[in-house]
C-alpha cells in the first residue's frame, strides 16, 4: 500500500505539470495576442494613411469611425462623403482646360509644363516635394505620387519611366489644356 506522503507527492507533481502547461498555453496564447494586436494597429495606421491620401485636396481627411476592436467596425457613410467640386480629376480630352482640377493638380500640371518648355526631363515625386517646398518625408512624397498617378491614370500626364513623370502627349498649356 503507497503511502500517504508518497500520494500526495504524486498530485503535487501532477498539478505541477498542469500549472506548467497552462503557463506555457497562456505564454503562446499572450505572444499571440500581442502578435496580433500590433498587426491591427499597423492595419489602422495604413488605413488613416489612404484616409489622408485620398482625402478631398482641401487637406480634411475622409471620415471614417475607428473603434478600438475590429469586429465592432461597421461602415457608415455619411452626406459629406459626396465628391466636392473639383476633388476628382476629370479624364483629359482636347480642349478641356486645367481649371477643371483643383490647385495641388493645377501645380503639378504646371511645374511638368514649365520643364516640357524648357526642354528638361522629366521629374520624381521627391523632386517636386521639394520644388513645392514640401517636407521631402514618406508621406508628403506619396501623397504627390498618388495625384500624379491619378494624373496619369486619367491622361493628363505620362509616366515613360516607373516614377519619372512628364506632361502627356498633347496636354500643353494651362490657358485650356490643349
Amino acid at each position: 500500500m503507497p503511502s500517504v506522503v508518497g500520494l500526495l507527492e504524486q498530485h503535487e507533481l501532477a498539478a505541477r505539470r498542469r500549472v506548467d502547461g497552462l503557463r506555457e498555453e497562456a505564454d503562446r496564447i499572450q505572444a499571440e495576442l500581442a502578435a496580433a494586436e500590433l498587426e491591427w494597429q499597423e492595419w489602422a495606421i495604413a488605413r488613416r494613411r489612404v484616409d489622408t491620401v485620398l482625402a478631398p485636396d482641401d487637406g480634411a481627411t475622409a471620415e471614417a469611425e475607428v473603434t478600438p476592436d475590429p469586429r465592432d467596425a461597421q461602415v457608415q457613410s455619411a452626406p459629406g462623403d459626396a465628391a466636392k467640386p473639383k476633388s476628382q480629376v476629370p479624364v483629359w480630352r482636347q480642349g478641356l482646360a486645367w481649371s477643371a482640377l483643383s490647385a495641388d493638380y493645377q501645380r503639378i500640371l504646371k511645374t511638368l509644363a514649365d520643364r516640357a518648355r524648357l526642354h528638361q526631363g522629366p521629374l520624381t515625386c521627391q523632386e517636386m516635394a521639394a520644388m513645392f517646398g514640401m517636407d521631402v518625408v514618406p508621406a508628403r512624397v506619396e501623397a504627390l505620387r498618388s495625384k500624379a498617378k491619378r494624373l496619369v491614370a486619367r491622361g493628363w500626364l505620362a509616366e515613360q519611366q516607373p516614377g519619372r513623370f512628364t506632361l502627356a502627349a498633347g496636354v500643353t498649356g494651362p490657358g485650356d489644356g490643349s
